[in-house]
């Protein structure tokens, strides 16, 4: 396990691949952790890429500050822990929250992004109401009351039928209650839409034919708002396609790396 002492934040971080490649960035979503890559990674280039993942705060075995988290102190974490580890130029992976992530942290650190993927996420998601919605659920009935909601949200129905489902519900009922409601914060106060269409970076947005959180159209919108940008359906996959469809997830994400010669 490493963990990174930043200011304010410790962070739970692992490298994988090639310790001396170009860097790309994973920025998990709500009620994960870094476990959420771990299919995907097992499937792309062995050589010439250094794979970063971190749990972001208030999940896995990051810490788990009070909330509220305002956005700014999220995308912050992922800046500090790039500067902690020396990384610059690097491809951002940001999924559902994590793609909110990586949107910011281009508007903010440009050095720092080179190329972004954009993967079951927005400018914005849902509205205030429905985080807020959530917050008073989850403060009434912990994670659980809103698990299997989620979890249809989340996976196909015929995901829901294997033996690996169970392991992801556990892990979404297992985050920490203040690092959930922490995070739906960040969401909830989150409205990207000027500040990503200012933004000139290579993209990919990527999205899930049969994702309940961040349908296709409102995925390919937000990528549509960076000239010049690629999107790409993963059909038969839910909210989490590096789980449910993790070859065609690591060809695509290994095609666009390749073709920005990092």
């Amino acid at each position: 396990m490493q963990i990174a002492e930043l200011d304010g934040i410790r962070l739970h971080y692992r490298i994988d691949g090639d310790p001396d490649g170009a860097p790309v960035i994973f920025a998990n979503s709500l009620g994960t952790d870094l476990r959420l890559w771990d299919k995907l990674i097992a499937r792309m280039p062995r050589t010439g890429l250094s794979y970063i993942r971190y749990d972001a705060r208030g999940h896995g075995l990051s810490d788990c500050p009070e909330r509220p988290y305002p956005m700014g102190i999220l995308v912050r974490d992922a800046e500090q822990l790039m500067d902690h580890l020396g990384v610059r130029d690097a491809v951002f992976v940001g999924l559902s929250i994590g793609g909110m992530v990586a949107q910011g942290l281009a508007a903010k650190r440009l050095d720092l992004v080179r190329a972004m993927v954009l993967s079951n996420t927005a400018a914005r998601i849902a509205t205030r109401a429905i985080w807020e919605q959530r917050i008073a659920d989850v403060d009434a009935g912990g994670i659980e009351a809103l698990a299997d909601a989620t979890m249809a949200r989340w996976f196909t129905p015929a995901f829901r039928a294997t033996t690996e489902f169970p392991a992801w519900r556990n892990m979404l009922t297992r985050t920490p209650a203040e690092g959930y409601i922490g995070c739906c914060h960040a969401i909830a106060g989150t409205d990207f839409f000027t500040t990503t269409a200012a933004l000139r970076l290579p993209t990919l947005g990527i999205a899930g034919s049969e994702d309940g959180s961040t349908p296709p159209d409102l995925v390919r919108e937000t990528t549509d708002l960076v000239p010049g940008s690629r999107f790409h359906l993963i059909r038969k996959a839910g909210h989490l396609p590096c789980v449910e469809a993790p070859d065609e997830y690591a060809r695509v994400l290994a095609e666009f790396i390749s073709a920005q010669a990092h």
